[in-house]
Parts: structure tokens; C-alpha cells; sequence
């Protein structure tokens, strides 16, 4: 009774927001600083940006000077304060990193990831740190991880970019850098591949529903709590899609499992030595520990659903956005073309040396910087704290931390932080001009700085030196292209492209 008594006061009050919103557009369409309502706070604004709340935000902090203190309403207990000043970001992520937990909050808003690396604090989160740690320095993964990468690049990527370009079609970039980043990472992580890379271009279940996932989770953000739990009690709208995809994930991991504890129980009970397989070496490490829920298995499925979504989404996107950067910077293109060129010297592509392709990585870097695959990070400190920016803090303030507005600030990057220069990560020597990551924080910062980096930049310079090496890649003009409603900074319409054989483009 409770509950349908919450439900009828919910719902007039959303009907009352949209036309309150719908009011302030008509009377504020060109104020960047949200107006403070009373009951409702600086929310009407804020879900009326909520298909471009990047950017939106970008413009705040711009306005502002890096950063802002959102007004709340009435049905949000915490008060949100957005910053993209560095010294912020080193302080919550690195010299203060104890006082800023994941907390019940995050870990409510991201439940679908259990006892996962991402969403874990204390041992358990220090169980997984020195695990993956140990498991991603080993050399016998690195020669897997370029083995397999290689292999999907020769058996995956190229037929598929030939038959494309031999039938003059458009393509799905961003599509085929998510299919290529899912079949690698189900590889490395349960020696199976679902062969979303294929001619057919089929439908992968689980592949579709982690985009269903982030997009539903970002909704968790914007809306105050109260109003998505009411959608997941009753099954409606995002919170609906959600719930199905986690099943769909479920099914799709927990069968993994069960036939990798197959082979992996039959290796125990032979003799002969094993080479090096990522997923068995989980299976060892991982053996006899249970995390919060007391469920082995349950604590594997964590585990690997946390480097499904990393290995996926982050490569997938990056390498996305570069090619959207590429497309308006032709020079750029030339001049990694002529440095793959200078290396190989006639050679086949599985010839290059990856550290050596200095300009590719800082185009990497650049499409980083301007579009991270993670655009947003949120904190609350466990206990009151005085930000360097001058911002009081407590366990009643969620502090934004936005990484992609960071990379737009002139303030950090200079007065060209709008133009894609691949130069400005180049050394006067020749090398990696690397910078702090409170200032580029796209692989994190501090304690909790991403431990697949090399892994990413491994499989991003190969798909991406392989694609320019071979072909000339022409973005269709007049499709827009603008982040999508996720949690992950990916494009809304896809990169729709075509692709002609270098040996055939015309001088």
C-alpha cells in the first residue's frame, strides 16, 4: 500500500516536470547556467540536456571555471558537485584515494557487476588488483594477447574489410571495432569465439545486450533514485531492458564457465604441461574464493563480466572516434600511413614493431584525450573533505569527476584544446611526450589506473595500423554523428564508412 501511495505522487510530479521544462525552454534557451527551481532544483535543465549531458556539462564547467555545484531537488538526498580541475582529480582518485570508495551507492547503481574489479572496495578489491596485476605482467600473456589479437586481425577483420570494399557497400565502423573487441576478449577470456566478426554480420545476444546495459545505467545517474527503482519494480522502460539483458548476460557467461571447469578439471587430473591460457589461469587464481555473496561461481561470473565490458567498450570506442577525428584530419592519415610505411619497408603489417608507432599512438592519445571511452567517474568521501578547489565535501555530496570535459578545458590543454594534434603527445626527441594522469585520465588515476592500458593500446595500434596500412577509409558525409545515452562514450548512429583498397585509389 505504501508503495502505490509513493507511485501516485511519483508520477503528477514527472508530468509536472515536463511541463515545467517544457515552459523553461521557451523562456531559457540561451542561459548556460541552469536555473535553481524551487522543489525541483537545477533538474528540469538537466533532463532536457540529458541527450547531450557531456557536452552540456563541458559548457557549465567552461562557464564556470572548471567547476560547478548542481542544486538538487527535493527527491535526491545528495547534492552533485561537478569539477574538471586536475588538482581535484589527483587529490579524489590519488593522495586522498582511502577517503573515496566505490560505496553503496555506486555499487547500487551498477549492481549488474556484483564483486567485480570496478565495483569493489577493501580485500576483495585488493584481491582482484593483485590478481589481474600478476596475470596481465605475465610474458606468456602478452605473447597471447598479440597471438590472438593477430589471428583475429587475419581469420576476422580482413576478410570482412575485403568482402566490404570488393562490394563498394557502407559499413558500421564503430560496429565492426565492437564485434572485433568482443570476439578478442571472449578468446582471452573463456578460448571461445562467437564469430560476431563474420560476413553475415550475425546477431550475438549477449553483444547486444551490454549496450542495452550502459545505456540503462547512465538513466540510473541522471534520474534521482526514487524514480528508476520505481520503473524496476514495475519492470518499465530502461530498467525493463536492463533486466532482460542481464539475463541474457548471465546465460551467456555462466555457459562459458561451465565448460572452461570442464577442461579445466581434466587438466588437473592429467599429467602434461599446459601452455598459457587466460582462462584456466582465472579458473587457478580464482579457486576457493567466493567474495560477499559466499558463490564461487557467482564471484568468477563478476569477475569476467567486469574485463568483458573493459575489453569490449573501451577499445571498441576509441578506435570509433579516431576515425571520425581521421576523416576531418587527412593529414593526420597521411602521416601515419607514411610512418607505418618507413617501418615496414615493404614488409607484411605483421611485421611492425608497436612501440615504434610514436604518431599513431598520440592520434590514439588525442582521440583519448578529446572523447574517453569513460567520460564521467562520480565519488562521495566517506568522511567531510576540503577539495583543492576550494569545494566542501561530505558523505551527502556526489562529486562528478568529467574526464570528458577535461579534455576541452583551455585552462588545461591551451587555446587549440578543440584541435586533434597528435604532435602535442610527441617529445622534441622523437618519443611518447607522456603526461600525469590527473590530467589525462582516460585509463583512471591513482590506485585505480587501469591494468589493461598496454592492453588496449596493443589491440587499438594493431586494428588501427592494419586498416591504414591497407585501405582508404571514406566517412559518409552528411550522417551526424553525437555521443549516444550511455555510460560509455559511444556514438549514437554508428560511423557509417566505405572502404577502398589503397592499390586502387587513384593518385
Amino acid at each position: 500500500m505504501a508503495f502505490l501511495l509513493n507511485l501516485i505522487f511519483v508520477f503528477p510530479l514527472l508530468i509536472f516536470i515536463y511541463f515545467l521544462t517544457v515552459l523553461y525552454v521557451s523562456l531559457n534557451k540561451n542561459n548556460i547556467i541552469p536555473t535553481n527551481w524551487p522543489i525541483f532544483g537545477m533538474l528540469p535543465k538537466t533532463l532536457m540536456n540529458s541527450h547531450r549531458i557531456y557536452d552540456y556539462i563541458t559548457e557549465i564547467l567552461a562557464f564556470s571555471g572548471g567547476t560547478f555545484q548542481f542544486k538538487s531537488s527535493v527527491f535526491q538526498k545528495t547534492s552533485k558537485f561537478c569539477t574538471a580541475n586536475p588538482l581535484d582529480v589527483h587529490h579524489i582518485l590519488s593522495k586522498n584515494f582511502s577517503n573515496y570508495p566505490r560505496g553503496n551507492a555506486f555499487r547500487e547503481i551498477f549492481d549488474i557487476l556484483g564483486d567485480g574489479f570496478s565495483n569493489t572496495d577493501g580485500d576483495i578489491w585488493q584481491f582482484h588488483h593483485n590478481t589481474i596485476m600478476s596475470l596481465f605482467k605475465s610474458p606468456s600473456f602478452h605473447t597471447l594477447l598479440e597471438e590472438t589479437i593477430w589471428n583475429k586481425v587475419e581469420k576476422g577483420l580482413m576478410p570482412v574489410l575485403e568482402y566490404v570494399s570488393k562490394q563498394e557497400v557502407e559499413i558500421d565502423l564503430q560496429d565492426i571495432f565492437q564485434r572485433f573487441a568482443f570476439d578478442t576478449i571472449c578468446l582471452l577470456l573463456f578460448d571461445s569465439d562467437p564469430k560476431s566478426m563474420s560476413r553475415d554480420f550475425p546477431c550475438i545476444p549477449c553483444e547486444k545486450a551490454l549496450s542495452e546495459i550502459e545505456e540503462a545505467i547512465l538513466h540510473r545517474y541522471i534520474l534521482p533514485p526514487r524514480f528508476w527503482k520505481i520503473q524496476n519494480v514495475l519492470g518499465m522502460g530502461h530498467e525493463k531492458k536492463l533486466s532482460n539483458a542481464w539475463e541474457t548476460v548471465d546465460e551467456f557467461i555462466y555457459k562459458c564457465l561451465a565448460e572452461k571447469r570442464k577442461e579445466f578439471s581434466k587438466l588437473n587430473s592429467g599429467t602434461e604441461e599446459e601452455e598459457f591460457r587466460l582462462s584456466t589461469a582465472f579458473l587457478r587464481s580464482y579457486k576457493g574464493q567466493s567474495g560477499s555473496s559466499g558463490d564461487q561461481n557467482k564471484f568468477l561470473r563478476d569477475t569476467l563480466l567486469n574485463l568483458l565490458v573493459a575489453g569490449r567498450d573501451t577499445n571498441s570506442s576509441t578506435l570509433s572516434w579516431l576515425f571520425y577525428l581521421l576523416s576531418k584530419n587527412p593529414m593526420v592519415v597521411n602521416k601515419i600511413f607514411e610512418e607505418l610505411q618507413t617501418q615496414l619497408k615493404g614488409k607484411d603489417i605483421h611485421a611492425i614493431e608497436l612501440n615504434k608507432l610514436v604518431y599513431l599512438h598520440g592520434a590514439l592519445c588525442e582521440s583519448l584525450r578529446l572523447f574517453p571511452p569513460v567520460p564521467f567517474q562520480i565519488k562521495t568521501p566517506s568522511q567531510p573533505d576540503v577539495l583543492p578547489s576550494g569545494q566542501r565535501v561530505d558523505h551527502n555530496t556526489s562529486i562528478i569527476l568529467s574526464f570528458y570535459s577535461m579534455g576541452r578545458m583551455k585552462s588545461i590543454w591551451g587555446e587549440d584544446c578543440m584541435e586533434f594534434k597528435p604532435e602535442r603527445w610527441i617529445s622534441v626527441g622523437g618519443g611518447i611526450n607522456h603526461q600525469p594522469s590527473y590530467k589525462f585520465p582516460a585509463f583512471n588515476a591513482g590506485p585505480r589506473t587501469c591494468l589493461g592500458k598496454h592492453m588496449s593500446f596493443t589491440q587499438m595500434k594493431i586494428v588501427a595500423a592494419t586498416i591504414i596500412y591497407h585501405y582508404h577509409v571514406d566517412i559518409v558525409e552528411g550522417q551526424l554523428v553525437f555521443p549516444s545515452d550511455s555510460i560509455i562514450l559511444k556514438m549514437k548512429n554508428g560511423l557509417r564508412a566505405r572502404l577502398t583498397k589503397r592499390s586502387e585509389v587513384k593518385a
